[in-house]
């Protein structure tokens, strides 16, 4: 395997992992004083479920480059203008909304595409 190909065997791999890790991190703020610890894990746990179901595509993906690929940038172009909305409301700031979107949900499209250009530099 060359060089190349190790790289972009590994990159897209390493980048989700990296940002699924950054979206965990917003699970965080299910720890609120004035909530049992059995409430405060159980909120965790349900603002994991994204982190869940992304790790899980993940695995596809490292199975089936192609397939994983397709979920990843069907779900990041999907994702881009609910989140974009959100924020939006939130801020009104358009700049601050992109720039929430190219933090959460660019990334995927981004590892979708790779893992994509995986398969195909592979089959060739």
């Amino acid at each position: 395997m060359s060089r190349t190909a190790k790289i972009l065997h590994w990159f897209p791999r390493i980048l989700c992992i990296i940002a699924i890790l950054f979206i965990s991190l917003f699970a965080l703020d299910a720890f609120e004083p004035g909530l049992s610890l059995g409430q405060q894990l159980l909120a965790f746990l349900i603002h994991l479920i994204p982190s869940f179901i992304l790790l899980a595509i993940l695995l596809v993906a490292w199975k089936w480059e192609k397939v994983g690929g397709i979920i990843f940038v069907i779900i990041g172009l999907i994702a881009s203008p609910l989140v974009f909305q959100h924020n939006y409301r939130m801020n009104e700031s358009v700049w601050m909304s992109l720039g929430v979107i190219g933090l959460i949900t660019l990334p995927f499209v981004l590892v979708g595409i790779l893992f994509i250009l995986s398969y195909y530099q592979k089959k060739h």
